[in-house]
């Protein structure tokens, strides 16, 4: 195992009706003026919106509002909200939405704190040296943004998505309801929790370090997650449900599933991160239709992680060599994302690219990563090629 540091200062006022507290929570932590930041039509149909402003009102805290946010959230939009806040003299933000809204809350809170071009950190020119403070009322169990120290933004022009990650972006306040998740169509449902158990496999498939409490806590993650992740499925509703894949989803990405290794490997979000960026698809939906190609490429270099994966996870019978059942492991995972009718494959996810589009996409993810990434295998722009072909 190797040393690590693990800090999670977000407080979480978790289950029914919490956001009803946002109010107290905002002068907790000092907020007087507020950006109220949020994604599209489903938090105002909801009335989730009005019961926040309402809120607010009661509590005689002063806010401005900008919605907008959509999935693989826009710089523009960022820069839209740093002049506003700068122009409103706002020192607080809310999130409230999913994990686009929250990470381009987090964008917009380094665009404040800091001089320059906001843009400058995710093209990881520049470090930056703090973040207006922001809250969080979580409206989809997905990308964890609501606990980690981590944001993704895409740059319109040349379609560039990348992500920032620094502590100074954990939100001070994560409200998390499940019955606000209720409302989603079953297709984020299932992005979300593919989403999730993508944030924890990414960190256990390594060859650096390994501890068997971390180890522990992500199997068991992953399990519940796919276990709910099919009755959700099939009863959208089941309350229950929807709060173990909520605190999942906070959990799988604030560090707890990493502790003692080597950080993770993390190649499958960034070649998802290309697709994001030139098809604007579903990031659970795209994550789960380069996994499987990605795993294939790489499992032999990770045999003995891959092993434990399906005996502990999926459920794989210990018959066979090491690879067959790594292998078959590989196939079940597979099997599940069909079975929640994620796509495992680009045609299944509803993008067909030439072999210029798939050149120009291994190429932007080499720049992005620095020329190579992994830790299962490490991947140059070749590696990166091949896989996205295998994907086809």
């Amino acid at each position: 195992m190797f040393d690590f540091k693990y800090y999670t200062p977000t407080k979480v006022i978790f289950g029914k009706n919490t956001e009803n507290r946002v109010a107290e929570l905002i002068k907790e932590f000092g907020g007087t003026k507020v950006l109220i930041h949020y994604g599209g039509g489903s938090v105002v149909r909801s009335g989730l919106l009005k019961r926040v402003t309402d809120k607010l009102d009661e509590a005689g805290i002063p806010y401005v509002t900008l919605g907008g946010a959509v999935p693989n959230p826009h710089l523009g939009l960022v820069y839209e909200g740093i002049e506003l806040c700068k122009k409103e003299g706002v020192d607080f933000l809310l999130g409230v939405g999913g994990g686009s809204a929250i990470d381009s809350a987090k964008a917009i809170g380094y665009g404040l704190a800091n001089d320059g071009d906001v843009w400058d950190f995710y093209d990881y020119k520049r470090t930056a040296e703090g973040c207006l403070p922001l809250g969080v009322i979580l409206t989809i169990a997905a990308t964890g943004s609501e606990m980690s120290d981590s944001s993704v933004i895409t740059k319109e022009e040349g379609l560039v998505k990348r992500g920032y990650s620094s502590d100074f972006g954990r939100p001070r306040f994560a409200i998390l309801n499940p019955e606000l998740t209720m409302t989603l169509p079953d297709y984020q449902t299932a992005c979300g929790c593919t989403d999730i158990m993508m944030h924890t496999m990414e960190r256990y498939f390594t060859n650096g370090g390994n501890m068997e409490i971390t180890d522990s806590v992500a199997e068991g993650l992953l399990r519940t997650v796919k276990a709910n992740a099919l009755i959700l499925r099939d009863d959208p509703k089941n309350y229950d449900a929807r709060a173990e894949v909520m605190w999942a989803g906070s959990l799988s990405h604030n560090g707890l599933t990493g502790c003692g290794n080597d950080g993770g490997d993390w190649m499958t979000h960034k070649l998802e991160h290309e697709l994001g960026g030139l098809y604007d698809v579903a990031h659970g939906a795209g994550l789960a239709a380069i996994w499987g190609s990605w795993a294939r490429y790489v499992y032999k270099d990770c045999l003995p992680r891959f092993k434990r994966f399906a005996l502990n996870v999926m459920g794989v019978k210990n018959e066979g060599s090491d690879e067959e059942i790594a292998l078959a492991g590989i196939e079940a995972m597979e099997d599940f994302y069909r079975s929640i009718n994620m796509p495992t494959n680009l045609r299944e996810l509803g993008v067909n690219p030439t072999e210029e589009e798939l050149a120009l996409m291994a190429h932007k993810c080499a720049v992005g990563v620095g020329g190579e990434k992994g830790s299962a295998k490490v991947l140059n722009e070749e590696a990166m090629l091949a896989i996205y072909r295998a994907s086809m």
